[in-house]
């Protein structure tokens, strides 16, 4: 049985409890029960080849609930290469080098901002402390980018995002690239912080990425409201 969906008379979804809290319509809707399906025989009818394994599809969830939600960095799909996805945006499991490339430059002006280098690519410890890592697509076929894109996903994670929009304030919003910088028109920029860039990826990071210093303005924003900073 795929560990994350539980079906039932109730639909029951394996889920952090405040996040389950904020989202209990989106699974009583069609086109989550439509996504529950697929995303169910994609699994079963190719073990071994969807990512992330099944127990992490709700890994950004399950590792930073709604209430400590302070900082959303936003992602497109998992890594579709064999064990990098771990259910969070641009983070792979401890294990994996070299690095993807997108999060290899992250670390570059991550050390270039704050002068921190980082030991590997997982990046639970961010999540702890309030960083939400969400991408829009939760999961995806070996090989093939996008493979599950427009299938549901997308609605339930926009969901998430206007949860956070319109019940919290004071939230820094990293919005890198295109695809991100269209769900600007969920945020209230007047009490929230956006940040906005090129995509990491090699393709643009020296277009603007590179000398951004994102981390050092979260941080200084998180400090002049009274939250607690990351420890990146």
């Amino acid at each position: 049985m795929i560990a994350f969906i539980l079906l039932n008379l109730h639909m029951n979804v394996r889920i952090e409890s405040s996040w389950k809290q904020q989202l209990r319509k989106e699974f009583e809707k069609d086109y989550f029960s439509q996504l529950t399906d697929f995303v169910r025989e994609e699994y079963k009818s190719k073990p071994g080849h969807v990512f992330p394994p099944a127990k992490n599809l709700f890994n950004a969830f399950d590792l930073c609930p709604f209430e400590k939600v302070k900082v959303v960095i936003l992602g497109q799909d998992p890594y579709p290469t064999r064990g990098h996805a771990h259910g969070l945006c641009f983070s792979v499991q401890k294990e994996i080098y070299p690095l993807p490339r997108s999060l290899n430059n992250i670390f570059k002006e991550l050390k270039d901002d704050l002068g921190i280098v980082k030991s590997d690519g997982c990046l639970e410890s961010w999540c702890s402390q309030g960083v939400f890592l969400l991408n829009a697509v939760l999961s995806v076929e070996e090989g093939k980018p996008a493979s599950h894109a427009n299938r549901g996903w997308e609605k339930f994670t926009d969901s998430a995002l206007k949860a956070i929009a319109e019940q919290k304030n004071n939230v820094v919003y990293v919005l890198w690239g295109s695809w991100a910088q269209r769900k600007r028109e969920f945020i209230d920029e007047k009490s929230n912080l956006v940040l906005q860039s090129v995509h990491p990826s090699p393709l643009s990071a020296h277009r603007g990425f590179f000398g951004s210093k994102p981390f050092s303005k979260i941080n200084h924003y998180l400090e002049i409201h009274g939250i607690e900073q990351i420890k990146w």
